[in-house]
């Protein structure tokens, strides 16, 4: 019949460093705490400070760290290799573990995981290029101050937040969109996202200026296509950029505005824009950016898997709800 082994633990270390400096012997240790004598030998022996002596504190990290092997992406470079190549493609890591988690039906990792290796690179080995695999790229944890906007415009038609109907809160209806834009270094650039609140489906367009005609163009130009149900309402923070806005009631579009110096009040675009600053920070020159390219960035958010969205994709939630939408549209009525 077989033995069974357990560590020792930190009481039992606990209780050793008082028998032990009370004088006890070896065997008269191991008997009160039912362990061998050398079990109790070679923890004295292995796990005391060369200058303090034994303590229970000490020697339980010291058993720790030598039964410590590494994290399992360290064990396993196939593990590695897949998360550390999904990393490059602009997932977060909490998006790696989400959506391994759904491709291999069990927990494989967590994205904490994941982030506690990518810093660990950096402060073993003080190779800084490895933050660039983070959605940030922060050499340091933790979130960094910001200075507060500028005060709201008069906006013609002007309806506040308070007015939009209740029920696009839940986020459960498609159809409601969020809007702000990307400003870049180079004055007169801009990009103009728009965000679905249900799907977190993002449009975007690139404006030839920040001026409030072409913007309201732009917006029209994305929304138009869509079938009625998926244009409903519109989010804008009090821009002046946005002050055509009334242009888009004609699609059936209602239009409503956030408190001044209340960003979080459209919280999906302000995400959608920090992700897409990850490849388009302030600094880009779009005129170096090819519509091809510009193309690939918006198709590679939207088919990047979301935990808000049970780790689908926003262009697979889009599609299906289209598909559903289509059904219906199409289906044979019954006869009276």
């Amino acid at each position: 019949m077989g033995h069974s082994y357990t560590h020792l633990t930190l009481e039992d270390r606990c209780q050793m460093a008082y028998l032990h400096t009370t004088g006890h012997s070896l065997r008269q240790i191991a008997a009160t705490l039912d362990r061998a004598p050398s079990t109790v030998a070679r923890e004295l022996n292995r796990n005391a400070s060369r200058t303090q002596g034994y303590h229970p504190g000490y020697a339980d990290q010291q058993a720790r760290a030598r039964r410590w092997q590494g994290s399992k992406l360290d064990r396993d470079p196939t593990l590695r290799a897949l998360v550390l190549a999904r990393l490059q493609h602009g997932w977060s890591p909490q998006q790696v573990a989400g959506r391994l988690a759904v491709e291999q039906h069990r927990k494989v990792l967590s994205h904490e995981t994941i982030y506690r290796f990518i810093y660990a690179q950096i402060a073993r080995k003080k190779e800084y290029a490895w933050r660039h695999y983070l959605p940030r790229a922060k050499t340091k944890r933790g979130r960094r101050g910001y200075k507060g906007r500028s005060p709201a415009s008069f906006i013609t038609l002007r309806r506040p937040l308070a007015e939009r109907p209740a029920t696009v809160a839940d986020r459960r209806t498609p159809g409601h969109w969020e809007a702000d834009l990307m400003l870049f270094r180079i004055y007169g650039q801009a990009i103009l996202p728009l965000h679905e609140r249900h799907s977190r489906l993002l449009l975007a367009a690139r404006p030839p200026g920040k001026a409030a005609a072409p913007i309201a163009h732009a917006m029209t130009a994305l929304l138009a296509p869509l079938p009625p149900t998926w244009r409903q309402t519109v989010t804008f923070d009090n821009g002046t950029e946005f002050a055509r806005h009334h242009a888009l009631h004609a699609l059936g579009l209602e239009t409503f505005f956030c408190e001044t110096h209340s960003p979080w009040q459209k919280g999906g675009i302000e995400n959608a824009i920090g992700r897409l600053r990850r490849t388009l920070p302030r600094k880009t020159d779009l005129a170096t950016l090819s519509n091809e390219h510009f193309t690939r960035l918006v198709q590679a958010y939207n088919n990047t898997p979301r935990k808000c969205l049970g780790y689908q994709t926003p262009a697979e939630v889009f599609r299906n709800h289209l598909l559903h939408f289509k059904c219906e549209s199409t289906f044979p009525r019954a006869r009276e």
